[in-house]
C-alpha cells in the first residue's frame, strides 16, 4: 500500500493515493489525485475481515456499495459529497469530497471549547443534514466529534462517515450480532438492543452538543461498564458550561425516545439563540421523564395508587416563532374584603334644634345650644356647610359603629355672654 513517489497506486484507474489522512473504525480515509479532472479528493477504503468465507466477502461488498450509492444520492451542503465507488483489491473504495480542515474534535483538542453561538451554529448545520438523511429513511448511528469536519477557509460544517449507517432496503454491516459505534454518543436504546430511529441520532447530536460547548462528554468515564450505566442509569447532569444551550441539550438528552426534542424544534431553538442570543426557556411538547412517570407507568391503571398521583395534562401549547410553550400569566393576587367604613353619625330628625352646632343635641326636650366649637363637631352654623365629624375612637383604636351618646342630665353650665335655650325647649337661634 504505497502512498508516496513511484511507490503510489492507482484505484479505479484514476485516483491516485498521496497520503493517508485518518483511519477509523471500518476503514482507512487517504489523500488522492483525481487523474482525470486534476483535482484532490478523499478515498476512503474500507477494510473487511479477512476471515471471512468468500460468499460473506462479496455479500458484504455489495452491501458497502449499495449503502454508499444512497449516501451519494443525498445532496446536502452539510453531508459530505460521495463521488465515485470503486474497488482496489476486491475492497470497496468511496471517492469523496476532500475539505480542507479538520474534525470537530481536534479543535476541541487544539484549541478548547466552543462558544455558545459556535456551538449552536454547528448544532443547525448537523440538524439540517440529519434532516435530509432521516428524510431519506438513512440513519447515520455514529455522529461524534470526530465524524464532523469544519472547513477552514469557509467554516462549512460538513457530517461524514456513514461506514455504520443504517439505510433503507439493506442490511447494515453492524447487524450480525456486533456492536459497531461509540458507546459515548450511543443513545440508551439502541444500548438496549430496541428498534431505533432518528430519534436515536438526535440523542447523539445532544451529547455532541455537550461536548463541543464544554469539551467533554457528560458520559466520559474510565471503563466500558462506567460508560454504560451512564448513559443509561444515572442522572443526566450537563456541565455548567452547557446553561446557555441547556434547554436544547436537556431536550436531545431525553431518554424516552418518544419525549426526546424533535428536530424542528431543536432547530428552531438553536437558530433563535445565535439570531438573538436568547434561548427559549423549553422546547414544545417536551418535557422530561421523572418519578411520577415511572411509577405511573409501574401502577396497573385501576391500582389505588393511581388516584395518589397527579394527572400532568397536556404539554402547554407552542409559541409558533420559537416552539417554546407559551408561559401562563401568573395567577392573580389572592381578594381581600376591603375594610368596612365607620357609620356616619346618627342624625337627628330635622328640626330647630338643628341649627345649633358643637355639642348642642337635638331631637330631646331642652335641647342644647351650640357652645361655640358647631362648626367643628356639629351641624353647619350662620349658613356654612358642616365639616366632616371627628369619630370618638375607643381604647382599641377603631371608630365605634356609633358614636357614644351622652347621657341626659342637666346641661353644662353656660359660658358669659351665651344667650339662655328658648322656653319651649328648641335651641336659640345664631343671629347674624
Amino acid at each position: 500500500m504505497g502512498t508516496d513517489g513511484e511507490n503510489a497506486r492507482v484505484v479505479g484507474g484514476r485516483y491516485r493515493i498521496d497520503g493517508r489522512l485518518g483511519r477509523g473504525g471500518m476503514g482507512i480515509v487517504w489523500r488522492a489525485t483525481d487523474l482525470l479532472l486534476g483535482r484532490s479528493v478523499a478515498v476512503k477504503e474500507l477494510i473487511l475481515d479477512d476471515g471471512l468465507p468468500a460468499q460473506d466477502a462479496r455479500t458484504q461488498r455489495e452491501l458497502a456499495l449499495r449503502e454508499a450509492r444512497a449516501i451519494a444520492a443525498l445532496g446536502h451542503p452539510h453531508i459530505i459529497v460521495v463521488h465515485d465507488v470503486v474497488e482496489a483489491d476486491a475492497r470497496p473504495c468511496l471517492v469523496l469530497e476532500l475539505v480542507d480542515g479538520g474534525t470537530l474534535a481536534e479543535r476541541i483538542a487544539a484549541h478548547g471549547p466552543l462558544g455558545p453561538a459556535e456551538t449552536a451554529r454547528i448544532g443547525i448545520a448537523l440538524l439540517g443534514a440529519l434532516g435530509r438523511a432521516h428524510g431519506a429513511g438513512v440513519l447515520h448511528r455514529d455522529l461524534k466529534p470526530e465524524n464532523v469536519l469544519l472547513e477552514r477557509d469557509t467554516g462549512r460544517v460538513v457530517l461524514t462517515d456513514f461506514g455504520i449507517a443504517q439505510v433503507p432496503g439493506t442490511t447494515t454491516l453492524t447487524e450480525r450480532g456486533s456492536f459497531v459505534g461509540s458507546p459515548e454518543y450511543t443513545a440508551p436504546e439502541r444500548m438496549a438492543g430496541e428498534r431505533t430511529g432518528p430519534a436515536s441520532d438526535l440523542w447523539s447530536l445532544g451529547v455532541l452538543l455537550c461536548t463541543a460547548i464544554s469539551g467533554r462528554s457528560p458520559f466520559h468515564r474510565e471503563s466500558l461498564s462506567g460508560v454504560l450505566h451512564a448513559v443509561v442509569v444515572d442522572e443526566i447532569r450537563p456541565p455548567a458550561e452547557a446553561r446557555p444551550l441547556l434547554p436544547v441539550i436537556s431536550g436531545l438528552l431525553e431518554r424516552d425516545p418518544e419525549r426526546r426534542l424533535d428536530a424542528d424544534t431543536a432547530e428552531r431553538m438553536l437558530r433563535r439563540y445565535y439570531e438573538t442570543g436568547r434561548m427559549p426557556s423549553a422546547a414544545a411538547g417536551h418535557r422530561s421523564t421523572t418519578l411520577q412517570d415511572v411509577l405511573r407507568s409501574a401502577v396497573h391503571p385501576l391500582h389505588p395508587l393511581q388516584s395518589l398521583l397527579p394527572d400532568r395534562g397536556a404539554p402547554p401549547e407552542a409559541d409558533p416563532e420559537t416552539g417554546a410553550p407559551e408561559v401562563p400569566p401568573p395567577p392573580p393576587p389572592p381578594s381581600v374584603a376591603p375594610a368596612p367604613r365607620p357609620r356616619p353619625p346618627r342624625r337627628a330628625p330635622d328640626g330647630p334644634g338643628d341649627a345649633g352646632g358643637g355639642r348642642g343635641r337635638s331631637g330631646g326636650r331642652g335641647g342644647e345650644a351650640g357652645d361655640g366649637e358647631g362648626p367643628r363637631r356639629g351641624g353647619a352654623a350662620h349658613g356654612s356647610p358642616a365639616d366632616p365629624p371627628q369619630l370618638d375612637r375607643g381604647p382599641s383604636g377603631h371608630p365605634p359603629v356609633d358614636p357614644p351618646v351622652r347621657p341626659a342630665g342637666p346641661p353644662p353650665p353656660r359660658r358669659p355672654g351665651t344667650p339662655a335655650p328658648a322656653p319651649d325647649g328648641n335651641a336659640g337661634e345664631d343671629h347674624a
